[in-house]
């Protein structure tokens, strides 16, 4: 059983891993633990916090949204803020850590389905609506974002019932990993990493 702890920004991915990731990885014989940093994410907030969970997992990896990460350098991209936060950690963990950033925020996900938006906030309209947001960014629920105020959370809660922390979870579970997978690129890649470290 290989051992992995995700360090996430907060309730609502906390929720997520426990609820969606965590049984359906166990399947493939790895055992993830998430664990909460309360927001207020940056590479120097994060670096001890991930050294210090490399003592106590086989791997690590993170779950932060990219809209919410502060102190970003300019012209940052995922990309570059992965590698920056492998780097700030002490050379000799860098072989047990998979940084993970998740374009733009964990809400982007959520609009693999506008079905299951709909369903989990009981509003049929919500279906439509969500279908035009998906086809504005051509498809790809992981480039919902045009500014901070219409970042994928902000737009669910602007025009619905959105709570975060219940709703989120609850939605990704409906829509469940292989559609999410399916519509997302990037998450699609973290996770087939993630099972690519079992020998």
């Amino acid at each position: 059983m290989v051992r992995i702890g995700i360090s996430v920004e907060g309730t609502t991915e906390e929720r997520f891993i426990k609820i969606v990731l965590a049984p359906y990885l166990l399947q493939k014989g790895i055992d993830v633990t998430p664990v909460s940093i309360n927001g207020n994410v940056s590479v120097d907030r994060v670096r001890h916090e991930l050294e210090n969970l490399a003592y106590s997992f086989n791997y690590v990896t993170t779950f932060y949204d990219f809209y919410g990460f502060k102190r970003k350098v300019e012209g940052e991209t995922k990309t570059t803020l992965e590698s920056r936060i492998k780097e700030s950690i002490k050379e000799g963990l860098r072989g047990k850590l998979i940084p993970y950033i998740q374009m733009y925020e964990f809400e982007g996900l959520l609009f693999s389905s506008p079905e299951a938006i709909a369903l989990v906030l009981q509003n049929e309209s919500l279906n439509a609506w969500a279908t035009k947001i998906l086809k504005d960014f051509n498809n790809n629920p992981e480039k919902v974002n045009d500014s901070p105020e219409t970042a994928p959370s902000k737009r669910l809660e602007k025009f619905t019932n959105y709570k975060k922390t219940t709703h989120g979870p609850n939605i990704a579970e409906q829509i469940g990993l292989a559609k999410m997978r399916d519509m997302c690129s990037g998450f699609n890649d973290w996770l087939t990493e993630l099972e690519g470290l079992v020998s």
